[in-house]
């Protein structure tokens, strides 16, 4: 099992922190902060680790917010120099940003400073968007600016901290109902000469896509060209619409209703499985036609539940390309081993094979019971 993320934000990362606040703010009281942050600390996970050394910065730091936060950017360290954040030593500047967010809302130009610097080491998209949801129009002001900024890793704030539904942070509802003006962003970043730009893009866009499905296909078929990167951005930012046999989002990629190609048969082998073992679910495909024909095929197993119910997962089965009058073949193995993201029981699992979007019953697998 991989170490939990939280043991990489210990008790070491305070003091660190104590350190970097002296050296900007010698009378920095680093007693009364690393006893208020280490009380408690190892008790808790990740984000609510950052938070509550957080909470101690707000109780240590000057009650004048705005001095506060020009005591964290005076201590902040060197900016990141490669493309992508790699490692977890940079998440010792997660309270900072939760301090920001929290704290700094009545100090909006001093926030956007310490923003702008804290995502050159890290990133704000977690505290952008208290300023997105305050001041809608002075902070996308800003980050239309930021958008053309010479650093990778504020140009990626600008897309990544305006995302709708953002891992691990409230949703921007504003941007839910109407996601024009991240789209206008968006334009301006998508053709970012950085693919960590670039993919933060289509993380956007798929999250639109969520909300507004026609307008993610639109602005996809608009952006659709022959360069491969942006090719591989937009099949990125529609992957859910894919998934989900959006016949829009199948024909940007050249998989149409239109298309010749058929599924001829479906072999599921064992049909009997224990908990543990894995199936092999392989689907034929044929070409009937006197012309090519492309394939776009996911595989959907429908696991039983502890309830008895059942809930679709998705596979991806791949791309075929088959000359007129003949045949291909789409193969994947599924582990029917215990994950910590899927807990397998037994029973019937149907299958459905979805080609080109449309779905076609597979036929189905028992998983039995060791204990019966």
């Amino acid at each position: 099992m991989p170490e939990p993320l939280k043991n990489s934000f210990g008790t070491d990362v305070p003091v660190l922190i104590a350190d970097m606040i002296v050296a900007a703010y010698p009378g920095f009281d680093r007693d009364r902060f690393l006893t208020l942050s280490l009380s408690g600390l190892e008790d808790l996970e990740l984000t609510p680790r950052a938070r509550h050394v957080s909470d101690a910065l707000a109780q240590t730091l000057p009650e004048d917010r705005k001095i506060a936060m020009e005591i964290i950017t005076d201590s902040l360290g060197p900016e990141i120099g490669s493309a992508e954040l790699t490692g977890m030593e940079p998440f010792r500047y997660l309270p900072f940003v939760f301090f920001v967010a929290d704290h700094g809302l009545d100090h909006f130009e001093t926030a956007m400073t310490a923003q702008y610097e804290l995502t050159k080491r890290f990133t704000a998209e977690f505290s952008i968007r208290a300023y997105l949801d305050r001041y809608p129009e002075r902070t996308l002001e800003r980050l239309e600016r930021w958008a053309t900024d010479p650093n990778v890793h504020v140009r990626r704030l600008v897309s990544e901290g305006t995302r709708p539904r953002l891992p691990w942070a409230p949703r921007l509802r504003r941007f839910q109902q109407d996601p024009y003006p991240v789209l206008e962003l968006l334009e301006i970043l998508k053709n970012d000469d950085e693919e960590y730009v670039r993919r933060s893009v289509a993380n956007n866009l798929n999250d639109i896509s969520k909300d507004h499905p026609a307008l993610a296909v639109e602005t996809a078929a608009g952006w659709w060209n022959d360069d491969p990167d942006t090719r591989r951005m937009v099949r990125h930012g529609l992957r859910t619409l894919i998934k989900a046999g959006n016949p829009g989002a199948l024909a940007i990629l050249g998989f149409g209703s239109d298309s010749p190609v058929r599924l001829r048969a479906v072999a599921i082998e064992p049909s009997t499985a224990h908990i543990g073992d894995s199936v092999r679910i392989t689907a034929e495909l044929d070409n009937p036609s006197s012309e090519h024909g492309e394939a776009l095929v996911d595989l959907i197993v429908h696991f039983v539940k502890a309830s008895g119910a059942t809930s679709p997962k998705v596979f991806k089965g791949g791309e075929r390309s088959i000359p007129a009058g003949e045949s291909a073949w789409v193969s994947k193995r599924i582990s029917l081993a215990q994950q910590s993201t899927r807990t397998h029981y037994p029973g019937l699992h149907t299958v459905d094979v979805q080609v080109n979007g449309t779905r076609h019953p597979g036929g189905g697998f028992e998983i039995i019971d060791d204990a019966t």
